[in-house]
């Protein structure tokens, strides 16, 4: 099955106007918004599509306190969307719907869709860096660093993760029935699941919780690079959002990251520089621990210059 990732995630929310907002604070364009929902894409189309809360066209959320109602991923033509709708008609209903996606339940209680992809090609070079030793990546006489303040946006819909009471189940599930594939593993917490048409280090990771909690942790966007992230995010901050964790970078997946807390009942993340894997890798297993979880962590602060009357090391909070 050629699932190539993610295309859009709509979530039912009690303050669209607030999460209106704050999609647009973190760089997605406003494609769509009428008094009742809104679309708000990344560079290549992929998006978050908000509604309010009482829109009886929503499926269910798994869970009461869950705002996201439906997960959209896009798969690579016809034959895809055919092959999903016969496997998972096997015990379940499948929907298909006007505009020839499907849509169907998965073991948790998560409605997913599947259509043919919305990603448009990009054509961007990413952030690169040049070091003694190896040969010039970044141009000579060209600037690493953009002071003109010029937004800042995300390029694509990365991953989300999921809060499930049963992993092996929910593991299970996209396993042996959308052929995903384990990439690596937290013992004990859950694993990290690439889908067949993708070569990021995931698109999905599951972690085990108590029924009640049933939701979404967080979702995420790529950006062009760690100087993206690091600068929208700091951006994000003196708009008034609260930092959650990081900025830092993972070792599973080895993405730089930085989570922020959200309207939407769940974090949200800057993420950039994931690995990519095909059939050769394979799985690592960890404990969960803090340095199985990040490679580093940094402090934010505001912006400062070390000139006359500054604090001096150990002065300043970090």
């Amino acid at each position: 099955m050629k699932i190539i990732g993610l295309d859009s995630l709509v979530f039912g929310v009690p303050d669209l106007e607030a999460c209106r907002q704050y999609l647009r604070d973190y760089g997605l364009e406003t494609v769509a918004e009428d008094d009742n929902s809104g679309c708000y894409e990344a560079l290549d189309g992929t998006s978050v599509v908000l509604f309010r809360a009482d829109n009886p066209s929503l499926p269910a959320a798994p869970t009461a306190g869950c705002m996201l109602r439906k997960t959209i991923f896009g798969v690579a033509d016809t034959d895809t969307l055919s092959a999903i709708a016969e496997e998972l008609g096997k015990d379940r209903e499948v929907k298909v719907l006007d505009d020839g996606s499907i849509e169907a339940l998965d073991d948790t209680g998560f409605m997913l869709g599947f259509q043919l992809t919305v990603r448009r090609p990009l054509d961007l070079a990413g952030e690169i860096s040049n070091a003694p030793g190896a040969a010039v990546q970044r141009p000579i006489n060209s600037l690493a660093v953009n002071n003109s303040k010029a937004r800042i946006q995300p390029r694509t819909l990365s991953h989300i993760v999921y809060f499930v009471p049963d992993v092996a189940k929910a593991e299970a599930f996209y396993v042996e029935r959308l052929g995903f594939r384990c990439t690596d593993r937290f013992i004990g917490v859950g694993p990290f699941l690439q889908p067949p048409g993708c070569l990021d280090h995931h698109t999905h990771f599951l972690i085990g919780a108590p029924a009640f909690m049933t939701g979404v942790e967080h979702f995420t966007f790529h950006f062009g690079g760690p100087t993206e992230v690091i600068q929208n995010g700091h951006n994000f901050i003196e708009k008034g959002y609260q930092a959650f964790w990081g900025p830092g970078r993972h070792v599973f997946g080895s993405n730089w990251f930085w989570y922020f807390n959200s309207p939407f009942a769940c974090h949200v993340e800057m993420d950039a520089d994931m690995d990519m894997f095909d059939l050769e890798w394979s799985a690592r297993e960890a404990p969960i621990s803090a340095d199985a979880s990040q490679a580093f962590l940094l402090g934010y602060r505001q912006r400062w210059f070390p000139g006359p009357g500054a604090p001096v090391n150990g002065d300043y909070e970090g």
